[in-house]
């Protein structure tokens, strides 16, 4: 087909707004629909309802949504491809066809399948030791796309890697080639635009005042023409923005190197050019594109034991002497090593002399994990409460004593294409084995570079192209050449002329997230002044002094993104075990952007006048 194919998202999570896909299809005037609803941890909360007596390992509310659109869709040829298959694709696609019968509406459905690695674990690498309750491969876009040519109306999958979920229509509609590498890369490109719902369309975005209309933002389509070129837009008359700037914010979230890897293409950041074509019209062009690698990723769930927190609220004075001797009563009662892990934060929110009574409150924030349910559960927070009348003045807690929960443990890995079975059943039944595409051959094994000592190139090669078109690089403290900061200006603040101390987001933004164990900042600037500045301050070193103590001792790395006026940050190791483990206030680092905006720097005043 010769034009763009517009598709439109209606789910960024498994719990996302319900009516955002009765509202795309009435007024998003879309050819396909689709739903992001799988994540790291939705996998491991899949694979504990799918072990309860009766439930089910897909995405409920994807039925719901379905309930409400599936009759508006065919009658108006709209195709609907969502991953909420999750750890049960076959059933959901059957749970499809039930609501269809029920309303008297006859549509073909179809389902991928082979990402679920449970059953043989043997191909995995690193070896899986244990029995980790979810074990998913990252499928790519390919089966989707023959579930559309062979007619189907509904698709549902597992895990497919988010960007899929446009790849796939996007190769139906236009008939791409495996090798269509720059097409495939934008689509990609495309898809991670608007794989996360509003926050391409100005939800999360850090400037404020550009967006006038505050309404909840319109779901955001992606119409991507036959080069893999592309337009981002919203339905016409719904709330929200978008600019190249809340674009930007979206192509930067959990991201790491600019050589993004995906199963069916490489796709390179650091090609990408945008355009605001429009009111709420963002052009994405320039995406190249090269063969992906030879493994697929695996995302590994275990069941890491219990935990609980408790939240002490300290008042007023002397709040360092309460919360040591709140530790020290506490660990009088309880025995310290008897939990496999203790974290206690003093969370300062209290200043002198406070207008009213919260404003000189902090919090002692107590996490305790271990493999003992009842340790960790009510005997820690019951000796908790056994502070409430011998411990400090003033003591109360945020909630009651509370029951342990379980926690999770992600783990990333790898594993051989030859040991996926990547299958896609037809709407008539018929099992298809999905063909891989073509993948580069394996470079010389590089560690990545990480805060200052560099040790190779860790990303793909961008193919030839004309000057000024190099990859960005990653850059360490000491590091020299392309990207990196000049000497002169590592050793303090950059740039010279006169400046002032203001924070960071004054001249920049930023959107953070979590990769993992690691949390990513993608942080830009309005210009390209402001890019070469930022990209100069922010070398591993200053993000570590800027984040303080909780990442002085971890690994940073800096890639340059020119393009984009942007600099992405991969904070490696912040968030421990993942999400479903992490002791932080914010477990999966969405406020670490904003903290690192509200930081106090040096910028020059010329920035500050533009």
């Amino acid at each position: 087909m010769s034009r763009a194919v517009r598709i439109g998202n209606v789910s960024g999570f498994y719990g996302d707004r319900i009516d955002a896909a009765r509202e795309m299809v009435d007024a998003g005037d879309v050819d396909v629909v689709c739903g992001d609803y799988l994540a790291e941890l939705t996998m491991l909360i899949l694979a504990k309802a799918q072990a309860r007596d009766g439930g089910v390992g897909y995405a409920r509310t994807f039925l719901t949504q379905v309930e409400q659109i599936l009759a508006g869709c065919a009658e108006r040829g709209i195709r609907i491809v969502a991953n909420a298959g999750g750890l049960d694709p076959a059933g959901l696609a059957g749970a499809v066809r039930a609501v269809a019968a029920a309303q008297g509406v006859t549509v073909r459905v179809a389902h991928v399948e082979g990402d679920d690695l449970r059953g043989d674990l043997s191909a995995i690498v690193p070896a899986v030791e244990g029995t980790p309750v979810s074990a998913n491969a990252y499928l790519g876009a390919w089966g989707i796309a023959e579930a559309l040519a062979a007619g189907a109306d509904v698709v549902v999958t597992g895990r497919v890697t988010d960007a899929s979920l446009v790849v796939g229509p996007a190769a139906w509609w236009h008939g791409w080639a495996r090798e269509d590498w720059d097409a495939l890369a934008g689509a990609v490109v495309a898809g991670h635009v608007i794989e996360c719902g509003p926050q391409a369309t100005g939800g999360n975005y850090p400037f404020l005042d550009e967006i006038t209309d505050r309404r909840y933002p319109g779901f955001p389509i992606a119409e991507v023409a036959a080069d893999g070129s592309s337009v981002i837009t919203k339905p016409e008359g719904t709330g929200g923005l978008v600019s190249v700037g809340t674009v930007t914010a979206q192509l930067l979230y959990e991201i790491g190197p600019p050589a993004y890897l995906g199963p069916d293409v490489t796709a390179h950041f650091d090609t990408i050019r945008l355009e605001q074509a429009g009111e709420h019209r963002v052009a994405i062009d320039g995406v190249r594109g090269s063969p992906p690698p030879e493994t697929l990723k695996v995302a590994l769930n275990d069941v890491g034991g219990y935990r609980n927190t408790m939240t002490l609220v300290l008042t007023g004075l002397e709040v360092e002497a309460k919360a040591a001797w709140a530790k020290e009563l506490l660990f009088g009662i309880l025995d310290r090593d008897a939990f496999d892990d203790v974290d206690v934060r003093l969370l300062r929110f209290d200043h002198p002399d406070a207008g009213s009574n919260p404003e000189a409150t902090a919090h002692l924030r107590i996490t305790v994990k271990g493999a003992d349910r009842r340790l960790v559960g009510r005997t820690f927070s019951n000796a908790t409460m056994q502070l409430a009348l011998g411990g400090y003045a003033g003591f109360h807690t945020t909630t009651p004593p509370t029951d342990a929960t379980a926690f999770g443990i992600y783990r990333p890995a790898a594993v051989s294409r030859d040991a996926v079975a990547h299958t896609v059943v037809l709407p008539d039944g018929t099992r298809r084995r999905v063909a891989d595409p073509p993948v580069r051959r394996p470079a010389p094994p590089v560690a990545p570079l990480r805060g200052g000592a560099p040790s190779g190139a860790g990303a793909v090669p961008v193919p030839p192209r004309g000057a000024g078109d190099a990859p960005a690089a990653p850059r360490g403290d000491e590091q020299s050449g392309a990207g990196a900061a000049p000497a002169a200006q590592r050793a303090g603040e950059p740039g010279g002329g006169r400046t002032r101390r203001v924070p960071l987001g004054a001249v920049a933004g930023a959107r953070s997230g979590d990769k993992g164990g690691d949390a990513n900042i993608g942080v830009w600037a309005r210009d390209r002044p402001g890019h070469e500045w930022l990209a100069a301050l922010l070398t591993p070193r200053r993000v570590r002094e800027l984040l303080g103590p909780e990442a002085a001792d971890l690994d940073v790395t800096v890639f340059d993104l020119p393009n984009l006026h942007a600099v992405n940050v991969v904070v490696h190791g912040l968030l421990g075990d993942g999400v479903a483990s992490s002791t932080r206030p914010d477990p999966q680092a969405k406020g670490l952007g904003e903290y690192l905006r509200s930081r106090v720097v040096d910028v020059p005043e010329h920035l500050l006048a533009e």
